[in-house]
Protein backbone atom coordinates (compact mmCIF):
# COMPACT_ATOMS: atom_id res chain seq x y z
CA UNK A 1 0.00 0.00 0.00
CA UNK A 2 1.48 3.67 -0.57
CA UNK A 3 2.10 5.50 2.15
CA UNK A 4 0.24 8.86 2.48
CA UNK A 5 2.32 10.19 5.34
CA UNK A 6 5.27 9.67 7.02
CA UNK A 7 7.02 11.39 9.92
CA UNK A 8 10.53 10.73 10.45
CA UNK A 9 12.57 11.97 13.77
CA UNK A 10 9.82 14.91 14.60
CA UNK A 11 11.39 16.82 17.29
CA UNK A 12 9.71 19.65 18.65
CA UNK A 13 10.25 22.57 21.11
CA UNK A 14 8.80 24.56 23.38
CA UNK A 15 11.56 27.51 23.48
CA UNK A 16 13.66 25.57 25.67
CA UNK A 17 11.73 22.42 26.49
CA UNK A 18 11.21 19.53 24.32
CA UNK A 19 7.98 18.15 23.52
CA UNK A 20 8.60 15.70 20.84
CA UNK A 21 11.51 13.28 20.64
CA UNK A 22 12.03 11.52 17.77
CA UNK A 23 8.84 11.27 16.57
CA UNK A 24 8.37 8.25 13.53
CA UNK A 25 4.55 7.37 12.42
CA UNK A 26 3.70 5.82 8.81
CA UNK A 27 0.34 6.25 7.51
CA UNK A 28 -0.77 4.03 4.48
CA UNK A 29 -3.63 4.85 2.14
CA UNK A 30 -6.99 3.66 3.23
CA UNK A 31 -5.97 2.96 6.85
CA UNK A 32 -7.28 4.12 10.08
CA UNK A 33 -3.88 5.07 12.53
CA UNK A 34 -4.72 5.86 16.03
CA UNK A 35 -2.57 7.56 18.04
CA UNK A 36 -3.55 7.42 22.02
CA UNK A 37 -1.95 8.10 25.09
CA UNK A 38 -2.77 10.69 28.52
CA UNK A 39 -3.44 14.11 28.14
CA UNK A 40 -0.90 16.10 27.46
CA UNK A 41 1.58 13.08 25.59
CA UNK A 42 2.05 15.22 22.80
CA UNK A 43 -0.72 13.82 20.73
CA UNK A 44 -2.17 17.30 19.59
CA UNK A 45 1.56 18.68 18.73
CA UNK A 46 2.06 16.27 16.50
CA UNK A 47 -1.06 17.05 14.77
CA UNK A 48 -0.36 20.28 14.65
CA UNK A 49 2.96 19.64 12.87
CA UNK A 50 1.57 17.96 9.86
CA UNK A 51 -1.34 20.99 9.90
CA UNK A 52 1.93 23.19 10.35
CA UNK A 53 -0.62 24.97 12.83
CA UNK A 54 1.92 25.10 15.65
CA UNK A 55 1.65 27.62 18.40
CA UNK A 56 4.56 30.54 17.80
CA UNK A 57 6.71 29.48 20.80
CA UNK A 58 6.79 26.30 19.70
CA UNK A 59 9.56 24.92 17.06
CA UNK A 60 10.44 22.24 15.19
CA UNK A 61 14.40 21.54 15.63
CA UNK A 62 14.53 18.79 13.25
CA UNK A 63 12.80 15.93 11.88
CA UNK A 64 10.73 15.77 8.13
CA UNK A 65 7.32 15.41 7.22
CA UNK A 66 6.31 13.75 3.93
CA UNK A 67 2.74 13.68 3.02
CA UNK A 68 2.57 11.84 -0.53
CA UNK A 69 6.68 11.89 -1.08
CA UNK A 70 6.64 15.87 -0.30
CA UNK A 71 8.66 17.31 2.99
CA UNK A 72 5.70 19.59 4.15
CA UNK A 73 8.53 21.49 6.22
CA UNK A 74 9.90 22.74 3.03
CA UNK A 75 6.34 24.20 1.99
CA UNK A 76 6.05 28.07 1.96
CA UNK A 77 2.95 29.00 4.10
CA UNK A 78 0.99 29.70 0.25
CA UNK A 79 1.92 26.03 -0.37
CA UNK A 80 0.32 24.81 3.48
CA UNK A 81 -2.79 26.93 2.64
CA UNK A 82 -3.89 25.32 -0.38
CA UNK A 83 -3.31 21.99 1.74
CA UNK A 84 -5.12 22.66 4.62
CA UNK A 85 -8.51 21.67 4.02
CA UNK A 86 -8.43 20.37 1.27
CA UNK A 87 -5.93 17.38 0.60
CA UNK A 88 -5.48 17.26 4.40
CA UNK A 89 -8.58 18.22 6.59
CA UNK A 90 -8.39 18.52 10.23
CA UNK A 91 -11.27 17.36 12.17
CA UNK A 92 -11.06 19.51 15.56
CA UNK A 93 -12.03 18.37 19.27
CA UNK A 94 -14.89 20.91 19.68
CA UNK A 95 -16.79 21.35 16.65
CA UNK A 96 -18.44 24.36 18.72
CA UNK A 97 -15.49 26.97 17.63
CA UNK A 98 -14.79 25.89 14.23
CA UNK A 99 -17.70 27.16 12.71
CA UNK A 100 -18.49 30.29 11.82
CA UNK A 101 -21.40 31.70 14.16
CA UNK A 102 -22.41 34.55 11.97
CA UNK A 103 -22.68 32.64 9.10
CA UNK A 104 -25.04 29.75 7.64
CA UNK A 105 -23.93 26.57 7.84
CA UNK A 106 -24.82 26.43 3.74
CA UNK A 107 -22.48 29.54 3.24
CA UNK A 108 -19.86 28.03 4.77
CA UNK A 109 -19.61 24.97 3.32
CA UNK A 110 -19.85 26.40 -0.14
CA UNK A 111 -16.88 28.74 0.77
CA UNK A 112 -14.63 25.70 1.92
CA UNK A 113 -15.30 24.27 -1.76
CA UNK A 114 -14.86 26.94 -3.75
CA UNK A 115 -11.38 27.45 -1.69
CA UNK A 116 -10.36 24.59 -3.09
CA UNK A 117 -11.94 24.05 -6.06
CA UNK A 118 -12.61 26.69 -10.00
CA UNK A 119 -16.33 25.95 -9.49
CA UNK A 120 -19.48 28.20 -9.75
CA UNK A 121 -21.66 28.93 -6.36
CA UNK A 122 -24.32 26.45 -8.10
CA UNK A 123 -22.15 23.71 -8.24
CA UNK A 124 -20.40 24.41 -4.99
CA UNK A 125 -23.99 24.33 -3.90
CA UNK A 126 -25.15 20.94 -5.11
CA UNK A 127 -21.70 19.45 -3.99
CA UNK A 128 -22.93 20.94 -0.39
CA UNK A 129 -26.03 18.96 -0.54
CA UNK A 130 -24.03 15.91 -1.71
CA UNK A 131 -22.03 16.07 1.68
CA UNK A 132 -24.66 16.53 3.45
CA UNK A 133 -26.39 13.25 2.72
CA UNK A 134 -22.74 11.30 2.84
CA UNK A 135 -22.71 12.37 6.21
CA UNK A 136 -26.58 11.47 7.14
CA UNK A 137 -27.60 15.08 7.59
CA UNK A 138 -31.51 15.24 6.26
CA UNK A 139 -33.41 17.77 4.59
CA UNK A 140 -30.05 19.02 3.48
CA UNK A 141 -31.47 21.93 1.35
CA UNK A 142 -33.57 23.22 4.88
CA UNK A 143 -30.32 22.53 7.10
CA UNK A 144 -28.01 24.12 5.22
CA UNK A 145 -30.14 27.51 5.98
CA UNK A 146 -29.47 27.02 9.18
CA UNK A 147 -26.53 28.50 11.83
CA UNK A 148 -24.64 26.52 13.64
CA UNK A 149 -26.30 27.07 17.18
CA UNK A 150 -28.99 25.77 15.45
CA UNK A 151 -27.30 21.74 15.76
CA UNK A 152 -26.47 19.30 18.23
CA UNK A 153 -22.70 18.81 18.64
CA UNK A 154 -23.41 15.68 17.03
CA UNK A 155 -24.31 17.08 14.06
CA UNK A 156 -21.89 20.04 14.17
CA UNK A 157 -18.75 17.31 13.71
CA UNK A 158 -20.48 15.84 10.88
CA UNK A 159 -20.46 18.83 8.72
CA UNK A 160 -16.84 19.49 9.97
CA UNK A 161 -16.60 15.74 8.19
CA UNK A 162 -18.54 16.53 5.74
CA UNK A 163 -16.26 19.82 4.92
CA UNK A 164 -13.69 16.97 4.38
CA UNK A 165 -15.64 15.13 2.58
CA UNK A 166 -16.49 18.15 -0.26
CA UNK A 167 -12.72 19.02 -0.97
CA UNK A 168 -11.80 14.89 -1.15
CA UNK A 169 -9.56 14.91 1.59
CA UNK A 170 -6.66 12.29 1.13
CA UNK A 171 -5.98 12.29 5.06
CA UNK A 172 -8.34 13.38 7.57
CA UNK A 173 -6.43 14.30 11.04
CA UNK A 174 -9.32 13.97 13.75
CA UNK A 175 -8.26 15.04 16.73
CA UNK A 176 -10.26 13.76 19.95
CA UNK A 177 -13.76 13.80 17.39
CA UNK A 178 -15.56 12.36 19.87
CA UNK A 179 -14.80 14.29 23.27
CA UNK A 180 -18.01 16.36 23.90
CA UNK A 181 -20.34 13.76 22.65
CA UNK A 182 -22.21 11.36 24.39
CA UNK A 183 -21.92 7.25 24.17
CA UNK A 184 -24.33 7.09 21.06
CA UNK A 185 -23.37 10.22 19.47
CA UNK A 186 -19.57 8.81 19.44
CA UNK A 187 -20.24 5.70 17.91
CA UNK A 188 -22.49 7.19 15.07
CA UNK A 189 -19.33 10.08 14.65
CA UNK A 190 -16.97 6.80 14.48
CA UNK A 191 -19.23 4.22 12.28
CA UNK A 192 -19.42 7.81 9.96
CA UNK A 193 -15.40 7.96 9.83
CA UNK A 194 -15.30 4.13 9.04
CA UNK A 195 -17.49 4.22 6.85
CA UNK A 196 -15.28 7.22 5.02
CA UNK A 197 -12.07 4.63 5.31
CA UNK A 198 -13.69 1.81 3.70
CA UNK A 199 -15.54 3.79 1.06
CA UNK A 200 -13.21 6.66 -0.28
CA UNK A 201 -9.75 4.99 0.87
CA UNK A 202 -9.49 7.84 2.61
CA UNK A 203 -6.31 7.67 5.63
CA UNK A 204 -6.80 8.61 9.05
CA UNK A 205 -5.46 9.44 11.83
CA UNK A 206 -7.03 9.08 14.77
CA UNK A 207 -6.16 10.85 17.91
CA UNK A 208 -7.45 9.90 21.04
CA UNK A 209 -7.09 8.73 24.92
CA UNK A 210 -9.80 6.57 25.18
CA UNK A 211 -8.34 3.01 23.93
CA UNK A 212 -11.75 1.01 23.91
CA UNK A 213 -13.11 3.76 21.89
CA UNK A 214 -10.38 3.09 19.05
CA UNK A 215 -10.71 -0.39 19.75
CA UNK A 216 -13.67 -1.15 17.33
CA UNK A 217 -11.81 1.11 14.69
CA UNK A 218 -8.04 1.02 14.12
CA UNK A 219 -5.94 -0.91 12.06
CA UNK A 220 -2.63 0.05 13.73
CA UNK A 221 -2.11 1.96 17.28
CA UNK A 222 0.88 3.54 18.06
CA UNK A 223 1.20 4.52 22.28
CA UNK A 224 2.66 7.69 22.99
CA UNK A 225 3.80 9.35 25.92
CA UNK A 226 5.81 12.38 27.32
CA UNK A 227 6.51 12.81 23.52
CA UNK A 228 7.93 9.56 22.72
CA UNK A 229 6.31 6.96 20.77
CA UNK A 230 6.78 3.74 23.09
CA UNK A 231 4.89 1.08 20.96
CA UNK A 232 3.26 0.82 17.73
CA UNK A 233 1.57 -2.32 16.51
CA UNK A 234 -1.31 -3.71 14.10
CA UNK A 235 -4.23 -3.23 16.63
CA UNK A 236 -5.14 -6.98 16.71
CA UNK A 237 -1.53 -7.70 18.12
CA UNK A 238 -1.82 -4.75 20.51
CA UNK A 239 -5.37 -5.50 21.99
CA UNK A 240 -3.80 -9.13 22.31
CA UNK A 241 -0.53 -8.74 23.91
CA UNK A 242 0.85 -5.19 24.41
CA UNK A 243 4.59 -4.87 24.66
CA UNK A 244 5.24 -1.90 26.94
CA UNK A 245 4.56 -1.58 30.50
CA UNK A 246 2.41 1.84 29.65
CA UNK A 247 -0.04 -0.04 26.93
CA UNK A 248 0.05 -3.19 29.58
CA UNK A 249 -1.68 -0.45 32.47
CA UNK A 250 -3.61 1.65 30.12
CA UNK A 251 -5.34 -1.28 28.82
CA UNK A 252 -5.20 -2.80 32.63
CA UNK A 253 -6.95 0.30 33.23
CA UNK A 254 -10.72 -0.76 31.45
CA UNK A 255 -13.46 -1.82 32.83
CA UNK A 256 -14.10 -3.80 29.13
CA UNK A 257 -10.54 -5.61 29.58
CA UNK A 258 -12.10 -7.69 32.55
CA UNK A 259 -14.91 -6.80 34.40
CA UNK A 260 -14.01 -9.89 36.98
CA UNK A 261 -11.07 -7.93 38.00
CA UNK A 262 -10.16 -4.74 40.43
CA UNK A 263 -9.47 -1.78 37.90
CA UNK A 264 -5.77 -1.29 38.27
CA UNK A 265 -4.86 2.47 38.33
CA UNK A 266 -1.36 4.25 36.77
CA UNK A 267 0.22 5.18 40.35
CA UNK A 268 1.68 8.64 39.88
CA UNK A 269 1.06 11.44 36.74
CA UNK A 270 2.52 12.08 33.53
CA UNK A 271 5.53 14.52 33.77
CA UNK A 272 5.30 18.21 32.50
CA UNK A 273 7.43 19.48 29.29
CA UNK A 274 9.60 21.72 32.00
CA UNK A 275 10.49 18.06 34.13
CA UNK A 276 14.00 16.34 33.45
CA UNK A 277 13.71 12.33 33.58
CA UNK A 278 17.22 10.30 32.73
CA UNK A 279 16.52 7.20 30.97
CA UNK A 280 12.85 5.68 29.90
CA UNK A 281 10.24 8.97 30.87
CA UNK A 282 7.91 6.18 32.36
CA UNK A 283 10.37 4.39 35.15
CA UNK A 284 9.21 6.59 37.87
CA UNK A 285 5.66 5.08 37.00
CA UNK A 286 6.62 1.96 35.84
CA UNK A 287 6.25 -1.26 37.94
CA UNK A 288 8.99 -2.97 36.13
CA UNK A 289 11.70 -0.60 36.87
CA UNK A 290 15.42 -1.51 37.22
CA UNK A 291 17.28 1.01 38.55
CA UNK A 292 20.68 1.59 36.82
CA UNK A 293 19.11 0.68 33.59
CA UNK A 294 15.40 2.27 33.20
CA UNK A 295 16.56 5.62 34.61
CA UNK A 296 20.51 5.47 33.08
CA UNK A 297 19.59 5.18 29.16
CA UNK A 298 16.81 5.64 26.81
CA UNK A 299 14.94 3.05 25.11
CA UNK A 300 14.94 2.54 21.33
CA UNK A 301 11.83 1.89 19.45
CA UNK A 302 12.30 -1.44 18.60
CA UNK A 303 10.74 -4.42 16.72
CA UNK A 304 9.94 -7.61 19.02
CA UNK A 305 7.51 -9.10 16.80
CA UNK A 306 6.47 -8.78 12.73
CA UNK A 307 5.38 -5.30 12.94
CA UNK A 308 5.43 -4.89 16.76
CA UNK A 309 7.43 -2.36 18.23
CA UNK A 310 8.45 -1.42 21.48
CA UNK A 311 10.46 0.93 23.42
CA UNK A 312 11.35 -1.30 26.27
CA UNK A 313 13.95 -2.52 28.23
CA UNK A 314 11.91 -5.30 29.49
CA UNK A 315 12.07 -8.39 26.83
Amino acid sequence: MENILEIKKLNLFFDKYQALYNVDLTLKKGVMEALVGESGCGKSMTAMSIMRLLPKTAQIKSGEIYFKGENLLLYKEKQMRELRGNRIALIPQDPMTSLNPLYTVGNQLVEAIRAHSHVSERQALRKAREVMDMVCIPDADRKLKFYPHEFSGGMKQRIIIAMALACQAELIIADEPTTALDVTIQKQIMDLLDDIKKEFGTTILLISHDLALVSNYADNISVMYSGHIVEKAPAKDFFRKPLHPYSIALLDSLPTRNPALKLRTIEGSPPSIQEEIFGCKFHPRCCYYKAGVCDVKEPVLTERNVYHFSACFIK
